[in-house]
């Protein structure tokens, strides 16, 4: 059975890598008392497959898991089991089941769209944004492989001061073969260290 489960990652898991928040899923499968299916070979693997990897210290109200079970279960049994299993910061907000026969939930991710809230004031951002949006190219290096990041700014604008009066933006950054926008790199690109904002993933687009 292959489910499909969205979830919000929030509070004290904004401080849990990929990997961790991978094993906390496995986890949760275990205390839910839930047949989650493993790999086969001598290093047998939980059929979990995350969508997008979510950067360390970023929030996020719109990921989702792919989770292979051994067994066909009743939906409201399983939203029920995971409800208690859950540990803080993880809230499921929906499951379903799909096809088997569906392409690897990564492979979907088109883009993400995010919302950033910067937590000091920047008194040049206009000039900072629109000469980051007017440039033909950005050049970067990650992982010792080069790309441009420009292609993969889709939308990037400034919203309305939150109520502690901090500058927000709201960024679409593509997903593709060989290249991912990442918001770190966007704000690195703008002059702005990734410790002075939070990074809230609003809405992963799939194919």
């Amino acid at each position: 059975m292959r489910l499909r489960i969205k979830f919000q990652k929030t509070g004290p898991m904004r401080y849990t890598g990929h990997l961790d928040l991978h094993r906390a899923w496995e986890r949760t499968f275990r205390r839910a008392g839930l047949p989650l299916a493993y790999s086969q070979g001598y290093n047998p693997h939980p059929r979990l497959n995350l969508a997008a990897a979510l950067p360390l210290g970023f929030t996020s109200e719109d990921e989702w898991l792919d989770a292979w079970l051994e067994d066909e279960l009743p939906l409201p049994q399983i939203e029920s089991a995971l409800a208690t299993a859950s540990p803080p910061g993880i809230h499921v907000t929906r499951i379903e089941a799909v096809d088997e026969r569906l392409p690897a939930l990564p492979s979907q991710v088109r883009a993400c769209e995010y919302q950033i809230t910067l937590l000091e004031p920047v008194a040049d951002l206009e000039p900072r944004l629109e000469a980051l949006l007017a440039a033909e190219s950005l050049p970067r290096r990650r992982r010792e492989r080069d790309y441009d990041l420009r292609p993969l700014i889709e939308k990037l604008s400034r919203l309305e001061d939150d109520e502690a009066g901090h500058p927000r933006l709201t960024a679409q950054l593509a997903a593709r073969e060989g290249a991912t926008g990442r918001p770190e790199e966007l704000l690195d690109a703008l002059g702005i260290p990734v410790e002075l904002a939070r990074v809230h993933r609003r809405r992963t687009i799939f194919a």
